[in-house]
């Protein structure tokens, strides 16, 4: 049985930075592109960085020089490093896992394994 569980979200200020953290369990990690979503309501869930597994990353436009995208397989553990934290960058953000290679794309659909999330607030 798979298992993504995010930690690491909470309340900072706008420039201020916060790490992210996913843990998973129950999948080939090492195997398996990963990726970073985040989603507001009313919104549609967008997509933040992914990392494929040799260690290739992607970001969205909004993010790019601000988050950095990591993995770790000797932990089965995905990161996401936030700074220079805007208000804009306040969303619930999902960790999703593609269990394979191909494709490593900034779609939701293309991912089949999601956490429950974890809440990010930036405050002006």
């Amino acid at each position: 049985q798979v298992r993504i569980v995010e930690s690491g979200g909470g309340s900072e200020q706008a420039g201020g930075s916060l790490r992210l953290s996913c843990a998973a369990s129950g999948l080939t990690f090492s195997s398996s592109c990963m990726g970073w979503f985040r989603q507001v309501p009313g919104k549609e869930r967008e997509g933040v960085a992914t990392i494929n597994i040799d260690g290739s990353t992607s970001y969205a436009d909004s993010v790019k020089g601000r988050f950095t995208i990591s993995r770790d397989s000797t932990k089965n553990t995905l990161y996401l490093q936030m700074n220079s934290l805007k208000p804009e960058d306040t969303a619930m953000y999902y960790c999703a896992a593609r269990r394979s290679r191909f494709l490593c794309v900034m779609r939701s659909a293309y991912y089949g394994d999601w956490g429950q999330g974890t809440q990010v607030t930036v405050s002006s």
